[in-house]
């Protein structure tokens, strides 16, 4: 009798955690290809809330699976339509997304903006020496994102020589392209270049 009962509440378990594991993953897939870092708010706030009601029926072996599954794909649906809203409304996604803040400006830190953002100089400063600036003042722009990246435009005596600026022209190079994979050979990547096998 307690095997019987010990059997039928691990099976429960595994459908539960099956069934859930991949309701997530559609989910997640049909909210779009997204980094950590590029998230706005309401996704954050959306990816939490899943994760939470993804735990839920495998906690609760008592309550109905339906109980997880109505609200997940709820907010599954809404983070796509509210998404697709944002593409055709500059005003929704400024409310849901936010803006990118100019933080340096011709050298001079706009300190109101950085009180706005609560960005400190220590940060400002960190994420200058990642990308191998140590002084402010040889940036033209410095650029908060919505991810919270800062993107940087150096003063133009400061930057890299390119062979643009010596006036020395260049092949075109294209996109690397990967033939063979573990051993199969991609016949898609070799019709997108014009090749076929017998050119192997």
């Amino acid at each position: 009798m307690w095997t019987g009962w010990w059997f039928c509440l691990l099976w429960e378990y595994i459908y539960r955690t099956i069934f859930i594991y991949f309701l997530v993953l559609i989910v997640i897939r049909a909210m779009g290809k997204r980094e950590i870092g590029q998230l706005s708010p309401f996704d954050f706030v959306v990816a939490i809330i899943i994760a939470e009601l993804a735990v839920i029926p495998l906690e609760k072996s008592d309550l109905p699976i339906w109980h997880s599954i109505l609200p997940l794909v709820l907010l599954g649906a809404l983070e796509v339509i509210i998404s697709y809203a944002t593409l055709f409304s500059h005003t929704l996604r400024g409310l849901i997304c936010g803006h990118p803040q100019i933080i340096i400006k011709n050298g001079v830190l706009l300190r109101k903006e950085m009180r706005k953002a609560r960005y400190n100089l220590d940060e400002l400063l960190a994420q200058l020496r990642e990308k191998g600036i140590v002084d402010p003042a040889d940036v033209e722009f410095a650029v908060l994102e919505i991810s919270g990246k800062l993107s940087v435009i150096e003063k133009s005596q400061h930057r890299p020589v390119t062979p643009a600026d010596l006036g020395i022209p260049t092949p075109y190079e294209g996109l690397p392209t990967v033939l063979v994979m573990d051993g199969t050979t991609m016949i898609k990547n070799l019709n997108d270049i014009d090749l076929d096998e017998n050119w192997l």
